[in-house]
């Protein structure tokens, strides 16, 4: 008994550890308690609850986790969906790892899209889809959900789920969070395979200490990675200097950052994560093949010097003419936009043939129209990213009296944000991803009838984008190359308190 008073006594203060004990070593309950006492019982007592909340349809043993009844549990993972979203802290953590670990059990793995991309561009698969990049900022479980019921129409899987820095702020939603709601809407609509979670724009900002952001973004890819993103976008273009003379200086500080927030990707991964750089902010000037190769070539000395043997970036994020969440009229309607898809092809084919890379990515897409999304193919884009009209439709599917509280909640507490010539659609438009956090729980909380609307609303704008973006049959090339390994989760990991994203303001999402 003295060695494993020892173990325990050391181990004491590493979060999780004793709830682990206290499953593996039940018939030493007596002294369990003696050490630890009340947070054993409470703690056993609360998955205990969650269990029942499901109708015991998981059995827990130790750190193994199964699934015994899979009907029941797909009938009542709403229910430990909303836990994770809405419980208490401690309760929310084991809601997810249950969640996780139930979701390996059924075969659905959080993989990393690495091997589907560097095939892609060394030719060896077709170039006939754009891999849409979702970002949910509300209801994530439900738009999933109507994600994956598209998604099983056309078979398709290249797709993925991600989240920004700055999202993790708008919207109350850390990555454990985010990845529990996307992997238990898979678990609800029967979804198997490999999913891909990403973490997008994992973002500097410019405008405080640099030692201090990277600090912060390498905290939250740790944070990330445990929780299942295994494919991480980093951007540091806000560090593109504009004002040095060479496109090779205005480069440096960028590629420098990027590649040293990349070499701890690789410390810290337990698969080969897909890594993607930014060379331009979104809402600036057109990208250049000229920035791009300044980058690359600077990325690639500096990562090389870090991580030695191994691999770099499999993408590449580039300025085309787009902006985040779209220019938005004094009517309400959206701008048109004038994307250079000439730009998205060439350095797309550059960073293919000169790098090794799966191509250049598209980013602030949502708000365009339909009949451009089928371009994006056309010009080889290997991957475009979605969010704005995601929430877009949120808005306009609420119950009005919601929508109203959650518009007047913004007048009060946004109204620094509003100019003297904005009009109410323009100052909604721009700040209504404010108002998610505060009225989260009155999301979730939405009656039958309204989900099922809102859910309906996202499947047809999934079923044109999976049309558009030649993403149909994608689940045999995708599981043509891609092999997940199932990577276990650790309680202690759910347990342990989250980071915060830091300070968002200004950041892209």
């Amino acid at each position: 008994m003295s060695s494993l008073w020892r173990k325990l006594q050391e181990s004491r203060q590493k979060s999780g550890f004793w709830l682990k004990v206290a499953y593996n070593c039940q018939s030493k309950s007596s002294y369990l308690l003696a050490l630890w006492g009340k947070p054993v019982i409470e703690t056993r007592k609360r998955m205990e609850q969650l269990l029942h909340l499901i109708e015991n349809s998981l059995q827990v043993d130790g750190e193994e986790i199964s699934v015994v009844n899979e009907a029941v549990f797909r009938a009542n993972i709403a229910k430990l969906a909303k836990v994770s979203a809405l419980g208490e802290r401690e309760e929310a953590a084991q809601a997810r790892y249950l969640i996780r670990a139930a979701a390996l059990n059924l075969g659905i793995i959080p993989a990393s899209i690495q091997d589907l991309y560097l095939a892609r561009g060394r030719g060896e698969l077709p170039a006939t889809w754009t891999t849409p990049a979702f970002n949910f900022r509300a209801m994530s479980f439900d738009c999933a959900r109507a994600a994956f019921r598209s998604a099983r129409k056309v078979d398709a899987t290249a797709m993925i789920f991600e989240l920004a820095r700055v999202e993790i702020d708008w919207t109350d939603q850390p990555p454990a969070e985010y990845a529990a709601s996307i992997l238990a809407a898979a678990i609800a609509e029967g979804y198997r395979g490999p999913l891909f979670l990403q973490g997008d724009h994992f973002q500097v900002s410019a405008s405080l200490p640099l030692q201090q952001e990277k600090a912060s973004v390498e905290d939250l890819i740790t944070e990330a990675v445990s929780a299942g993103f295994f494919n991480i976008d980093l951007d540091t273009s806000t560090l593109v200097d504009l004002s040095q003379l060479t496109v090779p200086q205005q480069q440096t500080v960028n590629a420098t950052v990027s590649a040293e927030l990349a070499a701890h990707v690789r410390k810290v991964q337990p698969v080969t994560i897909s890594i993607g750089g930014e060379i331009g902010e979104v809402g600036g000037h057109v990208s250049t093949v000229e920035e791009l190769t300044s980058y690359m070539k600077q990325f690639n000395e500096k990562f090389s010097a870090l991580v030695p043997n191994q691999p770099g970036l499999s993408k590449v994020s580039i300025h085309t003419g787009t902006a985040h969440g779209g220019i938005v009229l004094p009517d309400g309607s959206m701008a048109k936009v004038n994307i250079d898809f000439d730009a998205l092809k060439n350095l797309g084919q550059v960073a293919r043939d000169e790098y090794g890379m799966g191509g250049a990515v598209q980013h602030g897409a949502s708000t365009l129209p339909p009949e451009l999304f089928n371009h994006f193919v056309e010009y080889s884009a290997i991957e475009v990213h979605l969010a704005t009209a995601f929430m877009t439709t949120f808005y306009r599917n609420i119950p009005v009296e919601l929508k109203n509280e959650m518009f007047a909640w913004l007048d009060e507490h946004h109204a620094a944000d509003r100019t003297s010539d904005m009009t109410d659609e323009q100052f909604h438009h721009t700040t209504q991803m404010h108002a998610l956090a505060p009225f989260k729980a009155a999301a979730w909380n939405l009656p039958t009838d309204a989900k099922d609307q809102l859910g309906a609303a996202w499947e047809a704008q999934f079923d044109m984008l999976f049309d558009r973006l030649g993403c149909a049959n994608t689940r045999q090339i995708v599981e043509q190359v891609i092999h997940p390994v199932r990577v276990k989760p650790h309680l202690e990991d759910y347990l342990a308190s989250r980071n915060a994203p830091g300070q968002v303001k200004g950041l892209a999402g």
